[in-house]
């Protein structure tokens, strides 16, 4: 009973403080406008579609009904569906996560050549469409691919699980390798050498030291692979065949069946499976670390330099590069030659087609993607700031949201899209607005995490010195707090950007005659099997992403910024 008493007394003592703390920012307008705002871009366009989702779920024939799940569970064409998803995902997050540690582990523990270009084919994946790989690998290893027809007179068909597994797998180990790599580097090699000292051979050591340091950081790789696998849209549309996954069954069955209940119930399942990955991600392996120091290591590490260790693993991180190069490269490729799989000559058929007929693609597209850059970019430190350096109501429910929106799949959230804002009282679907809107949702939660680390690591001391000396929010926010994590905001705006160009799964529900993406471009080419002009579009689009990230990085080195700092 007196356990009892004193949580009481403590919630209650919280709340009072949280409320303190909210009548004290209505003293600094800027402040609180800051907290209402962001406030309200996480109610009407995180919480607000989900929950519109939840409830068309559970209707059925104008009343409240579990009918919508029961169908579910009771089709097997359904529950096959589900299990292709989860099937996909499981191959896709081990195969992407044991790439991604032989990348890592290769340029951060391997004494061999070629480091920088790994690095570089590494992150190559992460700055284009996500389903460039899928395109590519219809045009290799397809019914008119070039080497499996043209080169090995074969007629084989790529579709299916198993081409899903090879693009997929090579479009998200990047997201692992970046996390493996700086969990490496963190690793005290004097750990390593002690344990050599002692006799045991290297094997031994990265058995019984090395491995048991990583396992923490395998398992989260391995899940944020899995979650990326269960929310990808645009490989599973345009390779997977007749291997439906849930994120291309929500769209086919929401929008060209029409069938909006049956299409949020399976939403909602795919919901909860991701949210689970999520949170089994970030609550419980997410906080277990076996790294014994924090920052870079304290010595410098002695590299393995073995023929039996390097030579293998040379010639297959050789083997991938080659195959991702070789991928890219077909791209431009395709978009110069007459007819794939019949005329290969040269040709500008397709890049008049892409200029002509589709410019509006490439206008809208690249003007929506610079509006929302600066707007996610803003809205993810700001929304940081708030949650590490500022105490009001609501600052925790405002953290979960934010971030849980980092796990939410594209199709999911623009189905609650449409269906939250395509009536009254506020009609946005078919506007410029939307589409914004759905490109700063989906990039802003990934600056506003990155942000509250590099937020954590600055002492707090610096900004309260400036609000003793008479500064408010807006002075400190500008002057002290944004100048010390520069990096995140600009690395933030880099991945915006490119985020805001290659987007398809979410903007597929939104768009409209009178505003059109590249990437809906791509995929409806896909589909009338008009592979030249898809590769153009690619191309095209590619090279956009490609020039704004060279002048953005020639500003940023004029103004000696570095992003490595950001990651």
């Amino acid at each position: 009973m007196g356990i009892t008493n004193k949580s009481n007394h403590h919630s209650k003592m919280k709340f009072k403080e949280q409320v303190r703390q909210m009548l004290f920012a209505f003293r600094d307008p800027v402040l609180f406008v800051s907290i209402v705002t962001v406030m309200i871009v996480v109610v009407l366009f995180i919480l607000i579609p989900l929950i519109t989702i939840l409830k068309e779920s559970l209707v059925f024939d104008g009343t409240f009904s579990l009918h919508n799940y029961t169908e579910i569970f009771r089709l097997s064409y359904n529950i096959d569906i589900i299990a292709n998803t989860l099937r996909l995902g499981i191959a896709v997050s081990i195969a992407g996560t044991l790439i991604a540690f032989l990348f890592a582990y290769a340029t951060t523990y391997l004494k061999i050549a070629h480091k920088g270009f790994f690095r570089i084919l590494s992150i190559l994946p992460m700055i284009s469409p996500p389903f460039v790989i899928s395109l590519s690998a219809i045009l290799l290893f397809g019914r008119s691919g070039l080497i499996t027809r043209n080169l090995l007179g074969l007629r084989t068909d790529i579709y299916g699980f198993w081409g899903l597994l090879l693009t997929q797998t090579l479009s998200f180990f990047p997201i692992g390798y970046l996390m493996l790599t700086n969990l490496l580097q963190n690793i005290d090699p004097s750990i390593e050498e002690a344990s050599q000292v002692l006799g045991a051979s290297r094997a031994k050591v990265f058995r019984t030291v090395t491995l048991p340091l990583m396992v923490p950081g395998l398992a989260n790789a391995a899940l944020l692979i899995f979650i990326q696998s269960l929310a990808d849209f645009g490989n599973a549309i345009v390779i997977g065949g007749n291997y439906t996954t849930m994120a291309v069954q929500i769209y086919q069955q929401g929008i060209g069946s029409y069938d909006l209940s049956g299409a949020t119930a399976l939403a909602v399942v795919l919901l909860m499976i991701s949210m689970l990955a999520f949170f089994l991600q970030k609550g419980v392996i997410g906080k277990k670390s076996y790294v014994t120091v924090t920052g870079k290591a304290a010595k410098e590490r002695i590299l393995i330099d073995s023929k039996i260790v390097t030579r293998p693993v040379y010639i297959a991180c050789m083997a991938i590069s080659i195959l991702v190069i070789a991928m890219y490269a077909l791209v431009p490729y395709g978009a110069f030659v007459k007819l794939w799989g019949v005329d290969y000559s040269f040709s500008l058929r397709w890049m008049k087609y892409v200029f002509t007929i589709g410019r509006k693609y490439i206008i809208d597209s690249t003007i929506l993607a610079f509006i929302s850059t600066p707007i996610a970019s803003i809205l993810g430190i700001v929304a940081a700031f708030l949650i590490v350096r500022k105490k009001f109501l609501g600052k925790g429910a405002m953290e979960t949201s934010i971030l849980m929106a980092i796990a939410l799949p594209g199709t999911v959230i623009g189905l609650g899209y449409v269906l939250s804002y395509n009536q009254r009282p506020l009609v946005l679907t078919g506007t410029a607005f939307i589409l914004i809107i759905a490109l700063v949702i989906r990039s802003f939660p990934v600056g506003t995490r990155s942000a509250i680390a590099a937020l954590k690591q600055i002492d707090p001391s610096i900004e309260e010195a400036a609000n003793v000396c008479g500064a408010g929010s807006r002075k400190v926010f500008t002057s002290v707090t944004l100048p010390l994590i520069r990096p995140v905001f600009f690395s933030s705006m880099v991945y915006a950007f490119i985020r805001g160009m290659t987007l398809v799964s979410t903007i597929i529900f939104l768009i409209s005659a009178k505003w059109q993406m590249l990437t809906t471009a791509i995929m409806g080419q896909v589909d009338q099997g008009l592979y030249g002009a898809a590769n153009a579009y690619c191309t095209v689009l590619i090279l956009i992403v490609a020039i704004v990230m060279f002048f953005m990085n020639l500003i940023l080195k004029r103004m000696n910024i570095d992003l490595g700092e950001a990651y």
